[in-house]
């Protein structure tokens, strides 16, 4: 099989814009480890961008038989991209339109996990227009204000209290009550009906005015570790046709589990679960799992080997477990 690996930024996603620089820092690492993974499995002949210019990406589908994204959420990139190789009939290695425009609306997520019963913050919409304000004080401080459509820590914000609090908004955001606990993550493989967790992750978040994500380690030991995937899981269950990998960013904190997002894409903390599962004989690989539940089966996936300590830009420190 042919892939074409298409990360955004480096394949000339913010032609003519400044490239945010943790989008470029976290997509380069990814791509690199990606593509590792693919060319270690020895079966498939890999295709991939490296050329901030701009290029028509439907040009480049002509030649492959599938194609895996590394794209953000944001300003609704990803489903675009997802929807243009949709259209071309080419394999999608990963979640389809659908499915990521469900996952990405942040307004609408608290009812889907409800649905579901699994724990999310209180939340509140707020469109361009609307009082700041008396939202905020309905939601309670301190609250987070993040994109309605967004990716990772983009645009993420910390509000302690009114004075911190933007006088109003031109777009639609989301308010949110501040969780506190142990920020985390589960990583998970999906075949479009069910998801199997492949490791739950601390995740190194500074929860200043403006978020910042640093990286993080994998597995994570947390009383309530298990809790965390066992929501991941049922989080997943909320949206039908999810596939491929999928990252859950959650909260532990002394007494539940609460979900914040569901990712339907590959996320930073690839770059850590990757190394945590990878056996000495080329076993643990997640790109091979991913394929395999992209076609349909779920794989029975490795229990971690060692534990990672990864950063945001792809350095690792090899711990024992």
């Amino acid at each position: 099989m042919r892939i074409l690996v298409h990360e955004f930024a480096s394949g000339g996603g913010f032609a003519g814009r400044p490239v945010p620089r943790s989008l470029a820092r976290e997509g380069r690492a990814m791509l690199t480890a990606l593509v590792a993974d693919l060319s270690a499995l020895r079966c498939h002949d890999i295709v991939t961008t490296a050329d901030r210019r701009p290029r028509r990406f439907e040009d480049l589908l002509g030649s492959v038989d599938a194609v895996w994204l590394i794209a953000p959420e944001t300003g609704g990139c990803l489903e675009r991209l997802a929807e243009t190789v949709e259209h071309s009939g080419k394999t999608l290695l990963g979640a389809g339109s659908a499915a990521i425009r469900r996952a990405a609306d942040k307004a609408q997520l608290p009812r889907r996990l409800a649905r579901c019963g699994v724990p999310h913050p209180l939340t509140r919409v707020v469109h361009a227009g609307d009082d700041v304000r008396a939202v905020a004080e309905e939601t309670g401080y301190p609250l987070v204000v993040k994109p309605s459509r967004g990716a990772g820590c983009e645009g993420v914000r910390l509000v302690r209290n009114v004075r911190e609090l933007p006088a109003g908004v031109a777009q639609t955001v989301v308010l949110q009550r501040y969780v506190v606990g142990v920020a985390a993550s589960v990583s998970l493989i999906a075949n479009g009906r069910r998801a199997v967790a492949l490791s739950i992750n601390a995740q190194s978040i500074t929860p200043a005015r403006a978020f910042a994500y640093g990286g993080g380690r994998t597995p994570l030991v947390h009383p309530l570790a298990e809790r965390g995937v066992e929501a991941a899981i049922r989080a997943c269950r909320a949206f039908p046709n999810l596939r491929g990998y999928v990252g859950v960013d959650l909260v532990l904190t002394d007494s539940e589990a609460v979900v914040i997002e569901v990712n339907p894409r590959l996320t930073t903390s690839y770059l850590g679960v990757r190394a945590a599962l990878r056996g000495p004989n080329g076993d643990g690989n997640i790109a091979a799992m991913a394929i395999e539940a992209c076609s349909g089966t779920l794989p029975e996936p490795p229990r971690p080997r060692r534990r990672i300590d990864f950063t945001a830009g792809g350095r690792l420190a090899v711990r024992r477990l």
